[in-house]
């Protein structure tokens, strides 16, 4: 009570000991949470040989996810523009549990897909694209570092979960597994998101959540998020190519499968150093700026993988592609709460996030459907390089745009 009436009489939270524990609470409850993007990748092998499908059916569950996953963002991220983060956070984190449990009930692919789109999708959404846009009301000076901190969430996950999910499926089989995870996610998120209870500070404080106001630039809020949206596909579609074809590039070349994934392990651990970064470089010179050195690098290390294909150098331009891309995605949500209403940022974030998840499903499958078109990776490489230039060509202009800082009519 004595804390509430200090927050009332004036202190601000920005920045201060709860803002971090915050963050770390957040940290924590993305890597347990992001189990419901990284695990259906893992289950596949064993779905498929359980249902007696083909690849392509077997391939559905993962992209009902996807389209969940960018589905939520946008939804849960409106509700905590409403009612604060906790509340929506708790709902889907118990859809994500019951999501676990239920799919491991399941009898068919569809029935699998279905739960695997509607509710670990959904559930899932809230520890990416909301919580960023709630640990953002939390920091002015180190908002940067807050931010990309948060998204690192993911990143863990994706190197935690399935290094740790094939030892159980081995022993008790995908389905057990699936139920556990469910169990997991249930005791540990319900306890953190209820630490998660306070309200953001502009509500606390009947004021803009930063002393940092709304940063002037030549565009209106619709054209900016416009253009980030834009952005976001442009740079994700080039993002997707590695990210998610390195393992079967090496098999193409003949390096086999646990190089590519060596490879792919490489790229998230790099990407995590290059989210914190990102952050800390954000707080210093700005996330548009940031923004672009970023894309630019990825753009290049993308071209690196054209002439470099031998073992040791794909080591190398991997971990390069790593180092330049994690910080691109979470200063897109940085640039939301710099230039847009805070009141707005669980929308405006969402809608972003939606669109680079678009983008990473979007290439994804365009990397795919020119290989087969072309027989070979080239053309693929190529083409992701062609939509980072679109990404680089809309950054460039918003830069352009925050030196001429007059406000649209």
């Amino acid at each position: 009570m004595a804390k509430a009436d200090t927050l009332a009489a004036g202190a601000s939270p920005i920045d201060g000991p709860y803002a971090w524990l915050r963050l770390g609470i957040s940290v924590v409850m993305a890597t347990i949470g992001g189990a419901g993007m990284w695990a259906v990748v893992v289950v596949l092998p064993q779905v498929q040989a359980e249902f007696g499908v083909d690849r392509a059916n077997a391939s559905l569950p993962y992209t009902a996810t996807m389209i969940g996953f960018a589905a939520g963002n946008v939804l849960v991220g409106r509700a905590i523009d409403r009612f604060g983060y906790w509340r929506p956070a708790l709902m889907t984190s118990i859809g994500l549990s019951a999501g676990f449990v239920l799919a491991s009930l399941t009898q068919s692919i569809v029935q699998f897909a279905l739960v695997q789109g509607v509710l670990i999708g959904v559930g899932c959404s809230a520890i990416f694209g909301p919580l960023i846009a709630d640990i953002s009301h939390w920091f002015d000076r180190h908002r940067g570092l807050a931010v990309t901190g948060a998204a690192s969430g993911n990143y863990f996950a994706g190197a935690f979960w399935p290094s740790v999910m094939p030892h159980f499926m081995t022993e008790f089989g995908w389905r057990s597994t699936y139920a556990a995870i469910g169990i997991v996610c249930l005791v540990t998120m319900v306890p953190l998101i209820l630490l998660l209870r306070r309200p953001a500070p502009r509500i606390v404080e009947g004021q803009t959540p930063s002393a940092r106001r709304v940063r002037p630039i030549a565009l209106s809020p619709s054209a900016l998020q416009m253009l980030l949206i834009v952005a976001g596909v442009g740079c994700c579609v080039a993002m997707s190519m590695p990210q998610v074809h390195i393992v079967a590039y090496c098999m193409d070349l003949g390096f086999g499968m646990a190089h590519g994934a060596d490879m792919l392990a490489i790229m998230l651990a790099a990407g995590v150093i290059s989210r914190i970064g990102s952050g800390f470089l954000a707080d210093r010179i700005g996330a548009v700026q940031t923004l672009f050195i970023g894309s630019a690098l990825q753009c290049l290390s993308l071209a690196l993988y054209i002439p470099f294909d031998g073992l040791a150098s794909l080591y190398v331009v991997s971990l390069v592609f790593g180092l330049s891309q994690g910080g691109i995605v979470p200063c897109y949500a940085i640039i939301v709460r710099d230039y847009m209403p805070a009141s707005e940022a669980g929308r405006r974030v969402g809608l972003v996030m939606m669109a680079t998840i678009f983008g990473m499903a979007l290439g994804g499958w365009m990397s795919g459907w020119i290989y087969d078109m072309t027989g070979s990776y080239t053309a693929a490489f190529l083409n992701g390089i062609a939509w980072n230039l679109l990404n680089l060509a809309v950054i460039g202009s918003l830069l352009w745009r925050t030196r001429r800082p007059q406000l649209a009519a």
